[in-house]
């Protein structure tokens, strides 16, 4: 099992990736959650490294749990 050097690569793609399933752009996303546009492209492309609370926020206005973000990154990282 492979595991990256930056698992917040995997974090952002994830939260991409549930992004873009539940139809929502990057300006509805980071509204909803409270956090810049530019914010939450940093973080997508895995150049941040979020806060627990930022995490927290994109899950709830992701309408899922942060367990499902981390395991879609889990499965992202391998």
């Amino acid at each position: 099992m492979r595991r990256s050097d930056q698992p917040q690569s995997a974090l952002g793609k994830a939260i991409r990736q549930l992004r873009t399933e539940r139809g929502m752009t990057q300006e509805a996303l980071a509204h909803a959650a409270g956090v810049t546009v530019s914010h939450l492209s940093t973080i997508e492309r895995g150049h941040s490294n979020p806060t627990w609370a930022t995490v927290k926020a994109i899950a709830v206005a992701l309408r899922a749990s942060v367990s499902a973000i981390a395991a879609a990154a889990d499965k992202i990282e391998q």
